[in-house]
This record gives structure tokens, C-alpha cells and sequence, in this order.
């Protein structure tokens, strides 16, 4: 799969209110580069702008100044260098897995041949062996998720945007299916924007996170984590771990306390 380095200069999103209401700045001159095969999430409150960024970097919503570029080529909308999972369950539940993989290379008019040698590799890199004709509600949640990101995976897009996808999921299986997305990184050589509330699930898959402000959202704090490249679920555990998400802490609580009260108002 071919590889992207993304660039954001000076991108602000703001939503004009209804009468004599203020303006909301929901991204504020966010400027920051990802360089190709590089895995950074994004930690913030509630509220501070980490899914409409994605939005911007997918081309779904236009910044209203500013530029993302990848590869050096300036996104101006909806872009197939792009491919995004989101949180919510996004399988077509009439569909089994494979369908369900397929769909979006149809959508694009990958070659059926084509779709169907990618929906197989997808199956076993995403660890669905076995299930190809099930349908997502024989599914567990994870897996379900599985297909999606198969799905995704499958469009061979440079850059992959993930918007909280394992925050339907239990403590214990994001966490196993963290380190199992980590692991798929390390196969497809994609460009990985990972949108997160859950500072140990950012460290376990990132080697850089971004740590967002309440509105308008800023990036206040870029923490490198140099846990080891093999790392999987028992990191947590570790030191140098927690010293990690401690200084996450630091940076968040301030801002989460500002969210938390505006948002109580």
C-alpha cells in the first residue's frame, strides 16, 4: 500500500451561531506534520474539536482557514487517499463479511477479480478466518469492528483516520484490539490518524500523541512514547507507561475540567 505524509498549516474551523450568539472556533490553528508510516493518535475533552480535524483531514468538512496536504497534494474535499473508521457500527448488517469487505472496492470499481483477492487477504489480516459468510449479528463487537477496518483496509487508502472506533467496546477487548490494530500498521505501511478519549489505548498503538485543548481546540502538548516497537497489551503495566499517560494526565486535566464545567453551564 502506498504511504502519505500529512501536513496541517494553520487550520481553523469555525461554526457561525444563530442570532446574537458567538461563533464557535471548534479547531484553532492546528499546524502539524505526520510523516509517512507514522502511527499519532489524538487525546482531548469532550468537545474540543479531535473528530471535526478528522473531518478536515478527510476532505468532509471544509476548514475555514488553513490546508491539509498529503503527499504534498492539498486536500479540497472528499479524497480516496483517505479511508476512515468510525466509532459507531458501520456494517451493512444484510451483508456477510465478505460482502461487507467488498462493498467499498465496488463503490470505487475495483475489478471484481481484484475485490475478491483483496477480501481475502483483508480476512486474514484483520483475523476473520472462518467467518467470511457470517453475518454481523453473529458478531461479536470487535469483530464487527474487524470488518470495518477490513473494509476500509481494503480500499488501500495512504492515510487511515480511526474516530473512536473501540469506544463501544469493554476495557479489556480495546485493549487486545488495540495492540492487534498496531500490528496491522506494522503489515499495511499506512499514514494512521487515531482519535481517542482513552490515554492508555493512545499510548499502547501511538508513537506520538497529540494532546488537545477544551474549545477552541489547540494542540497544547506532543508527546513522543518510546515504548518499545513490539509492544502489546502488558505495557500497560510498566514504568515508563505510566510515567507516559501521568504526563498525559498533566496536560489534560486543566482542559478537561474547562470542558466539563462549560458543557455543565
Amino acid at each position: 500500500m502506498a504511504t502519505a505524509g500529512l501536513r496541517l498549516d494553520g487550520v481553523t474551523v469555525r461554526f457561525d451561531a444563530n442570532g446574537d450568539d458567538e461563533p464557535v472556533i471548534a479547531v484553532d490553528g492546528i499546524t502539524h506534520e505526520i510523516g509517512e508510516h507514522r502511527f499519532v493518535s489524538i487525546v482531548g475533552p469532550s468537545g474540543c474539536g479531535k473528530s471535526t480535524l478528522l473531518n478536515v483531514v478527510a476532505g468532509l468538512q471544509r476548514p475555514t482557514s488553513g490546508t491539509v496536504e498529503i503527499d504534498g497534494a492539498r486536500v479540497t474535499g472528499p479524497d480516496r487517499r483517505t479511508g476512515m473508521v468510525f466509532q459507531e457500527d458501520s456494517t451493512l448488517p444484510w451483508k456477510t463479511v465478505t460482502e461487507n469487505i467488498v462493498f467499498g472496492m465496488r463503490v470505487l470499481g475495483v475489478p471484481k477479480k481484484e475485490r475478491a483477492a483483496r477480501a481475502r487477504a483483508m480476512v486474514e489480516l484483520v483475523g476473520l478466518q472462518g467467518f467470511e459468510s457470517a453475518y454481523p449479528s453473529m458478531l461479536s463487537g470487535g469483530m464487527r469492528q474487524r470488518v470495518a477496518l477490513a473494509r476500509t483496509l481494503a480500499q488501500r487508502p495512504s492515510v487511515l483516520l480511526m474516530d473512536e472506533p473501540f469506544a463501544a467496546l469493554d476495557q479489556q477487548t480495546r485493549l487486545l484490539l488495540g495492540a492487534e490494530v498496531r500490528r496491522i500498521w506494522g503489515r499495511t505501511q499506512q499514514t494512521v490518524l487515531f482519535v481517542t478519549h482513552d490515554m492508555s489505548e493512545a499510548l499502547l498503538m501511538s508513537q506520538q500523541v497529540w494532546v488537545m485543548s477544551y474549545r477552541p481546540g489547540r494542540i497544547i502538548d506532543v508527546i513522543d512514547v518510546d515504548l518499545p516497537d513490539d509492544r502489546d497489551a502488558g505495557v500497560v503495566s510498566t514504568p515508563r507507561f505510566n510515567e507516559l499517560r501521568n504526563r498525559m494526565w498533566e496536560s489534560l486535566q486543566k482542559e478537561a475540567m474547562r470542558g466539563f464545567i462549560a458543557e455543565s453551564a
